[in-house]
């Protein structure tokens, strides 16, 4: 059995349901036989948050009247859309950078300035929808074929880090826009579908 050498803060333990993230044992790399069942566990409750992630962003998307979508709280910043195609971006480049291919059509690759140009489109409203209800089945697939490569070191943006460290702050990362998403919603006075 492997050694746990790193936990999880509180927090994210509370967040994710998860009680650690396992680290390469000291005599070496780790390989898919050290994937264990602690390893499975982790990586299936990380999923199951970015699936109910899924249910809501899409179902608060499609709430969204369309004449609600150019609105933003003040200048400078992304409006309603622009959130949406974020998100959007964010699934596809994510898995990208650490060697997942994108589908070709979204033209998003590791490169930086492909999540960039990504998100800078324009999309009609169904697009958008599509795009955003896509990128989170390729998202949710890319870290399921990610059991047993757990540990693999990837750099993001230079810094270097391992894969389940990455699907981590992607999740926080959704969390963060999805709470920004509810925001918005409710100022134009638009309930999230869940809280009906």
């Amino acid at each position: 059995m492997r050694r746990t050498n790193r936990t999880i803060p509180a927090a994210l333990i509370a967040l994710l349901g998860a009680t650690a993230c396992t680290a390469p044992p000291a005599d070496g790399p780790a390989t898919a036989d050290d994937f264990t069942e602690s390893d499975a566990l982790q990586l299936e409750n990380l999923v199951r948050t970015v699936e109910i992630m899924h249910e809501k962003f899409t179902a608060l998307a499609a709430a969204m009247p369309e004449d609600d979508l150019g609105w933003a709280p003040m200048e400078g910043v992304r409006t309603v859309e622009e959130v949406f195609i974020h998100v959007a971006a964010d699934n596809w480049w994510v898995p990208a950078m650490m060697g997942w291919e994108a589908p070709p059509e979204t033209n998003v690759t590791e490169d930086p300035a492909t999540f960039t140009a990504y998100q800078e489109q324009t999309m009609t409203r169904e697009e958008m929808l599509e795009a955003l209800d896509a990128s989170f089945v390729f998202f949710i697939a890319s870290m399921r074929d990610s059991a047993g490569d757990l540990d693999r070191g990837v750099s993001l943006r230079g810094t270097p880090a391992v894969v389940d460290d990455i699907w981590i702050r992607a999740t926080v990362h959704l969390h963060e826009h999805l709470g920004q998403s509810i925001a918005y919603a409710r100022a134009n006075e638009v309930v999230p579908p869940w809280s009906r």
